[in-house]
């Protein structure tokens, strides 16, 4: 009940998939992630994003669906394991991959190692016969608390996918930025990372449909606010004296987030 409630919920609310991540699932993944589509399905025509580690839990999630070539795998890493298992499958039923960029040794240091792991994964996917329209590639964001620089290695290589994999698409997920801060904080940094990301044009964010002003955000909606962040990213910094307390709150998040400014839970007030 209360999942195919947050499923309708969240289908109002202008989501274009749902999410469906049940992790690991080392215990009965498979009927779990079967239960959960068929559920979610009852009540919803919107597609599904199926997110679990467990390869034979993805596999019986996806062929529980009514429409199997329209659930969004969630994800391949370039993990052989992974890979060997998933990979066949998804060119099987046709549905769409999100290529996540973790390895055996786990994230990739920076855009060009990024890129040399979106490159073997992509060859892989394109030789089982899945296109380039297919793939989703994830970047994979990191929390702030970490500090900027794997945020911006992230920016760097989305910025070179379109040279790297034509016709691929982005995604990534959103709320990972503010992972370990507070939770009254988190949509501050939610929504200023999702306008930088836009600069790249990215195609697609998991992020918290519950954010009304981070849903308007991603609908095209406060260019002036994008604008704003862009700016900055080009190294166009405001005169802080003549925004508005909204514009201010963008702006010393997105210094924040590109590592003008060091992280600490006080940002917004100092």
């Amino acid at each position: 009940g209360p999942i195919q409630e947050m499923a309708k919920e969240e289908t109002e609310l202008g989501a274009d998939y749902l999410d469906l991540n049940i992790g690991p699932a080392k215990k009965d993944g498979p009927d779990l992630a079967a239960w959960i589509v068929k559920v979610v399905e009852e009540v919803v025509d919107t597609p599904i994003s199926l997110d679990t580690t467990n390869p034979e839990a993805m596999i019986a999630g996806i062929k529980a669906s009514k429409n199997p070539s329209g659930v969004l795998m969630n994800s391949i890493s370039a993990q052989p394991e992974r890979m060997e298992k998933l990979i066949p499958f998804a060119a099987e039923v046709g549905c769409d991959v999100v290529a996540l960029l973790w390895g055996p040794e786990g994230m990739p240091r920076d855009a060009n190692e990024r890129a040399a792991m979106a490159v073997d994964l992509i060859m892989a996917l394109n030789e089982a016969g899945i296109p380039n329209e297919k793939i989703w590639v994830d970047p994979i964001g990191t929390p702030i608390t970490l500090g900027a620089d794997q945020i911006l290695e992230g920016l760097n290589f989305l910025a070179m996918l379109p040279d790297i994999a034509p016709g691929c698409k982005s995604t990534i997920g959103l709320s990972n930025v503010s992972n370990g801060v507070p939770h009254h904080l988190r949509c501050y940094l939610d929504r200023v990372y999702l306008m930088m990301l836009m600069k790249y044009n990215l195609y697609s964010a998991i992020l918290n449909v519950y954010d009304k002003e981070l849903v308007e955000i991603a609908k095209g909606k406060h260019p002036e606010w994008v604008k704003l962040v862009h700016d900055m990213m080009d190294g166009d910094e405001p005169d802080p004296s003549k925004l508005s307390p909204k514009e201010l709150e963008i702006y010393k998040t997105a210094r924040v987030l590109l590592g003008k400014t060091i992280f600490s839970e006080s940002w917004l007030e100092l």
